[in-house]
């Protein structure tokens, strides 16, 4: 989910083809040993966070010498917490598999599936895409963008509103009362109402929410005992740690517990809640192939630029790349919602994973956390926020957004 101002640009194409593997025709030789890493950076990349102001952070990394778990300030190294953004994977996922089995076409229009939904202000399902819900090529607009949205869930309002229930309907209805954002296909902005849509699209297909389709596609076969679609349960699951937030773009407001809320105000947007070690086999399981086809696989990594001003940053179907400054190639998604901001990596052959969270989402910088572990960079000077937060909450609702 996304407060935050992402960059717009048009493409001159939708989709661009992603990674592909080609094998060599001479015999393979064997591997050579992976580099023995003892995780001083990421440790030092934690700590940063906690003396910019987080007050704790967990990270979970593994490659070939094993598994590593990290924390700083008050956390544990197994704490549960909600994953924002880094839901709309698991979702884009399971249409994927749908579309494998027939059941639906990405290439469908939206109207196919949720007639008269995507409809007011210029917006038209019919010449919207399920792919384009994706990608973020619909043009539709983020009802997280909506000003009274903001102020109700992630101002000063949330402490009066933090319980209440929303549904998709309402949800695409503040979106609908905006106009696009640009025609579908011709550009590129982060956008939560799509991911909602999505949502509602697999429970069309599915006659099911698409929580339970998660579950028993995703969930259950990988054995994520840590992971969950909590749909209207307010409470974080134990083991877990409390989650904060100042409610305001300004960093010197009073920090407030947010641990407790309604996830309907995120859906398949950015609803659910895991661990570091499960998001770590989830990711590996999906590059590595083992979640979707050859076919489908292709499709998930065909990515899209989103700014020409970030060439090292590129989207899929919920899914992103990016390229570090070491050269290293990572695939997942970044999340981010009320007292919580997340990130989930992995290189293309599952080999080298990460996943970390702070307890906050106002301060600290996670894309250093991801440097570390990947690039083993020490992190340079106090927290470097990235783009400028649009709406209060800074960082609540958040998706993968390129960082300064």
């Amino acid at each position: 989910m996304s407060a935050i101002r992402t960059t717009r640009t048009a493409l001159a194409t939708a989709l661009v083809a992603g990674l592909t593997a080609t094998a060599l025709a001479t015999p393979a030789l064997a591997a050579p040993a992976p580099e023995k890493r003892d995780h001083t950076a990421t440790r030092q990349a934690l700590q940063a966070a906690v003396d910019s102001g987080v007050p704790g952070a967990v990270a979970g990394a593994r490659d070939g010498h094993g598994r590593w778990t990290g924390t700083a300030g008050d956390r544990k190294g197994d704490d549960r917490y909600r994953v924002g953004s880094i839901t709309k994977t698991f979702v884009a996922t399971v249409l994927l598999q749908l579309q494998a089995e027939g059941r639906v076409d990405l290439d469908d229009p939206v109207e196919k599936w949720l007639p008269g939904v995507v409809r007011g202000n210029g917006h038209d399902g019919r010449n919207i895409t399920v792919r384009q819900l994706l990608n973020h090529t619909s043009g539709i607009y983020s009802y997280t963008e909506d000003a009274a949205f903001q102020e109700r869930v992630f101002g000063p309002g949330f402490l009066e509103h933090r319980y209440d229930t929303w549904s998709g309907r309402q949800l695409v209805g503040v979106a609908m009362t905006h106009q696009p954002e640009f025609a579908p296909g011709t550009g590129w902005s982060y956008s939560n109402t799509n991911f909602v849509l999505a949502g509602m699209v697999i429970e069309k297909v599915t006659g099911r929410p698409y929580g339970k389709a998660v579950e028993n596609r995703i969930i259950k076969p990988l054995k994520l005992r840590a992971t969950s679609v909590p749909g209207n349960r307010v409470t974080v699951p134990q083991p877990s740690s409390r989650a904060y937030s100042t409610l305001s773009r300004d960093p010197n407001a009073p920090v407030h517990d947010v641990t407790e809320l309604n996830p309907s105000l995120a859906l398949a947007a950015g609803e659910m809640i895991s661990d570091s070690s499960d998001l770590q086999t989830f990711y590996r399981a999906l590059v590595q192939g083992r979640l979707l086809p050859k076919t489908e696989m292709r499709e998930l990594t065909a990515t899209v630029p989103i700014s020409p001003d970030y060439p090292l940053f590129r989207y899929g179907l919920g899914i992103s790349w990016q390229k570090l400054s070491c050269g290293t190639e990572i695939w997942g998604h970044g999340g981010g919602i009320h007292g919580s901001t997340s990130e989930a990596y992995a290189t293309r052959d599952g080999r080298h994973s990460l996943a970390a969270n702070f307890n906050a989402d106002w301060t600290g910088d996670t894309q250093s956390v991801i440097e570390a572990e990947f690039c083993g960079t020490t992190p340079k000077g106090p927290d470097a926020k990235g783009l400028d937060a649009k709406a209060p909450g800074v960082k609540a609702l958040t998706g993968p957004v390129p960082r300064n």
